[in-house]
Formats: C-alpha cells, structure tokens, sequence
C-alpha cells in the first residue's frame, strides 16, 4: 500500500534528508484556528503532520497536550468536525496528515464508518497509542480493506525484537519510535539509548522511524537526525499556541520555530 506518508519518506531519502513531524492538538483553541497551523506548519517546512484527536481521558500524554485536549473538547471539536477540518484542507494542501487518536474515538463512529469517511477526507495515517499491536487485528484489516488511511504502530526502549519485527511488519507508514518511558513533554537527557535503540530497528526492518517524545528544541531535533529517519515535535508546538493564541503574531512565531526545526534537520 504506497502513499503520501512512504512517498514524503522516500522523496527525503532520496534528497538525503530528515522527516520533521510536528504535532499539534485540533481544535486547539479552535478548528478555525488549527486550518491556519496545519498551513503555516506545512509553510514553515512540515513534512508530515500529525493532529492530535482530543479525548477525555489520555494516558499517554503529559500535563501541556491533556490541558489542549481539555481546550479542544470545550471548544466544541469532535471528531467528524476534524475530519470535516482535514476535507477543507485538502483543498489547499498535499501535507500528509496523521491522526494521533485513542482507539474509543474511532469505536465509538465505527471502524469501517471512520476509516471511510477518513479515506474521503484525505487521512494519510493513524497513531493510537492505546492500541497494543497484539490486539490491532480488527483496526488492521478494517484500514487495509478500506485502502487506508494507514497505521503506524509505537515502540518504546521496552520493546523486545519480536515485538519490534510485529510492528515493521505492520506499519505502512514509518515506525514511531517514543524516546523515553513515560508521558508526552517529558525531557529526553541521554541520546545514546535513543540510538542504540533505533538503529537495532533499522537492523529488522527496512521501514523509516521517527522518534517522538522529549524533543522541544532545533538542538535536539539536529542531535535525534544524525540517526532517525523524522523527528516529532509536539510539546513544544502546543505549548507555544496555548501562550500565544490570542496574539495576532502567532502563526509567524509558529512559522519561525517550524523553520528553524527543518533548518536543523538539514
């Protein structure tokens, strides 16, 4: 199953450059406001990008992204707005867009409802970070029946070489691999584990891998692109938008902080 998400992956490959992979949550202060930042990331040199699905109770992520989720939910976003979002989008740009979403989200429309309407909309690809890839059979199948979009699966420095030959065999997109055991916005000190880790993936398997958690500065994204194939930053974005939303001269801060993200990455 080839699209955007293994083309945008092999068109950097072959330019000999890295993946930035911005993420930030919809509906985040609105979904007005989140057309405009998947725009000015995709301006600002954004590769892929992910959008976070708000939901009630999100185990993964830390104190920054659970108040934006909570900022989102008050705002109104559901996930057929998002989809409608993502549809108005696709009017303006090809970015390749990521849901990062629970698994409750997608169950509670329906898995064959959700990844048709997703299809329709133009999702690329879907993170779910409740969803152990032992029991991803049904979200499987329902996603490669529908034509998309496609999963990407999570691996942590916990992961054993089975678990890790699963997920390669799985992902269609690129192996998302989480730096450190714990929540989003956590801070990633030693990077020598990090790419212990990520190169005994590349070792299994020919998928590209991003590395996620803990990066917040162009710094750290240039330390994590010696060796990974993308860089996700989210923390860092979110935490921005929520100190700046009512300043007019937020997107071009955004704008700024992404470009200098990519420029690191080179």
């Amino acid at each position: 199953m080839n699209n955007r998400i293994q083309q945008t992956f092999d068109d950097l490959h072959a330019k000999g450059e890295k993946a930035l992979i911005p993420y930030i949550m919809a509906g985040d202060p609105s979904l007005a406001v989140t057309e405009s930042l998947v725009l000015t990331l995709a301006e600002g040199g954004a590769d892929l990008i992910e959008l976070g699905v708000p939901f009630s109770d999100p185990i993964a992520d830390g104190p920054v992204i659970q108040q934006a989720a909570e900022r989102a939910l008050q705002s109104g976003t559901t996930l057929k707005k998002i989809l409608s979002t993502v549809r108005s989008l696709r009017t303006k740009t090809s970015v390749p867009i990521i849901f990062m979403t629970y698994y409750n989200s997608m169950l509670a429309m329906g898995l064959e409802k959700f990844c048709a309407e997703a299809v329709a909309a133009g999702v690329d690809g879907l993170i779910v970070p409740d969803l152990p890839p032992e029991e991803s059979d049904e979200l499987y199948e329902t996603t490669m029946a529908a034509g998309g979009p496609v999963v990407t699966f999570l691996l942590a420095p916990t992961s054993t070489p089975e678990r890790r030959k699963a997920v390669s065999r799985r992902t269609h997109g690129f192996i998302y691999y989480v730096s450190i055991t714990g929540i989003t916005g956590a801070q990633l000190t030693d990077l020598t584990l990090v790419k212990k880790n990520v190169q005994a993936i590349q070792r299994q398997s020919k998928k590209p891998v991003a590395v996620g958690f803990g990066i917040s500065t162009p710094e750290q994204a240039h330390n994590v692109a010696q060796f990974a194939d993308g860089v996700i930053v989210g923390s860092a974005l979110v935490r921005t938008i929520a100190e700046q939303h009512k300043d007019p001269a937020m997107l071009s801060k955004i704008k700024t902080l992404t470009k200098k993200l990519k420029t690191a990455l080179k």
